[in-house]
């Protein structure tokens, strides 16, 4: 046996490949991060405006996206008084509105906190006491704000943005940016049309308490301000997203932020 056939050189040899490709995946990783942050940023703020009804799908390039996103002020509310966080509270806890990662927050315990059984309607496990929302001013005023929002539909989480006029009770838009619903049935939550009905629905009943609704598919009445069609055969991914919204425009999530918001400010 030659000296290339011994063990000893098979196993130097395949030790020399490990090396150079983990050098090569590092590298690219390391290289490649920058740009994947740019378009995680990009599909953020697009999904942003879409949500706020401020897209226009003729110029989805990335300039126009980021000059029209520059209107917006990304702020932190803390869930449990519905009021921004100041700057000073925001260095006490170590968070900054520019890179607060929502989701990773709801996994730290400093951050956040198990949502009881019987409250977690929309099947989330942990919630951050922090929320991101975007705001959007004119004339010294709150014109619209996004939330974010997410729950369990039927095969998946459901990721997404729920706009809301500066009232702080008319819907603005509602739009998902990640899920994995199936194709044509659930994953109709993606389809303008079935989107276009939130456009205009109020959110809460004269005492506040949350009145929008997912209805059956097909038993909506369209005319009701509370009432939203669900998706024809997919029972479970309208019941997913009728609790979703009414778990984060409940006292769980952003009643308190929209209550202030009604009452004229925050």
């Amino acid at each position: 046996m030659s000296h290339k056939d011994s063990l000893k050189h098979t196993i130097i040899v395949a030790l020399l490949l490990c090396v150079v490709c983990s050098v090569l995946v590092s590298g690219a990783a390391v290289v490649l991060k920058p740009l994947q942050t740019e378009n995680k940023e990009y599909a953020r703020n697009r999904d942003v405006l879409v949500a706020a009804g401020l897209y226009d799908p003729a110029k989805h390039d990335k300039s126009y996206v980021e000059d029209t996103f520059k209107a917006f002020s990304v702020k932190l509310v803390d869930l449990q008084t519905g009021s921004y966080l100041t700057a000073e509270e925001e260095q006490q806890l170590g968070i900054d509105p520019a890179t607060y990662d929502q989701r990773r927050a709801a996994k730290d315990p400093a951050l956040s906190e198990r949502v009881p059984p019987k409250e977690d309607i929309a099947v989330i496990k942990r919630q951050a006491k922090y929320a991101m929302v975007y705001v959007l001013e004119k004339d010294g005023r709150i014109d619209r704000v996004v939330l974010p929002v997410h729950g369990y539909g039927l095969w998946s989480t459901l990721y997404g943005f729920l706009a809301v006029e500066g009232d702080g009770d008319t819907i603005l838009g509602l739009t998902f940016y990640e899920h994995g619903e199936t194709p044509g049935l659930g994953g109709e939550v993606d389809n303008p049309k079935w989107k276009a009905q939130w456009s205009g629905k109020s959110i809460y009943l004269p005492d506040h308490q949350v009145g929008i609704t997912v209805t059956k598919g097909g038993a909506a009445d369209l005319s009701d301000p509370y009432e939203v069609d669900g998706l024809s055969g997919a029972t479970l991914t309208s019941v997913g997203v009728d609790h979703l919204v009414k778990y984060w425009m409940g006292e769980n999530g952003f009643s308190r932020y929209l209550a202030k918001l009604q009452a004229g400010g925050v």
